[in-house]
């Protein structure tokens, strides 16, 4: 049997700068949390580590606002219970296993999230672009 991958995801600004360290071993995961910036409600894109890899898996959205929705063949849109839906079973790997994200100001509130830890990135980092990645744990 091999062993389980070590991931830690990292967020860096375009200087260097460190402004989280989350450890994800491989099978689990975090969502990206943010409030909808017309509508204010939060939105939740979901990832996992999955042998290294960062995959997408699944996005909660309470409505059909301005940049949200599900685009058909891509996972399967499902009801949330609470009047707005959940896009699951995306399964999409993240070219390069990192992304750019500016994180909003104020409201906006770009989150990482963990079954254990939350960090805002609009605190610590508002409008710089930042790079998350899932990477493999050197330590």
């Amino acid at each position: 049997m091999w062993p389980a991958l070590a991931g830690v995801l990292v967020a860096t600004t375009d200087d260097g700068t460190q402004i989280a360290r989350l450890d994800i071993p491989e099978g689990t995961g975090w969502c990206v949390l943010w409030h909808h910036s017309v509508q204010g409600f939060e939105v939740a894109d979901c990832y996992e580590n999955r042998g290294g890899n960062m995959v997408l898996t699944r996005s909660r959205q309470p409505d059909f606002a301005a940049g949200l929705g599900h685009i058909p063949g891509r996972g399967r849109q499902v009801s949330d219970g609470q009047g707005g839906y959940w896009i699951v079973d995306i399964d999409e790997a993240v070219p390069g296993n990192a992304y750019m994200l500016r994180p909003g100001l104020g409201a906006v509130d770009h989150r990482l999230q963990t079954d254990d830890m939350t960090v805002s990135l609009s605190a610590a980092a508002p409008r710089a672009r930042v790079r998350i990645a899932l990477i493999e744990d050197e330590e």
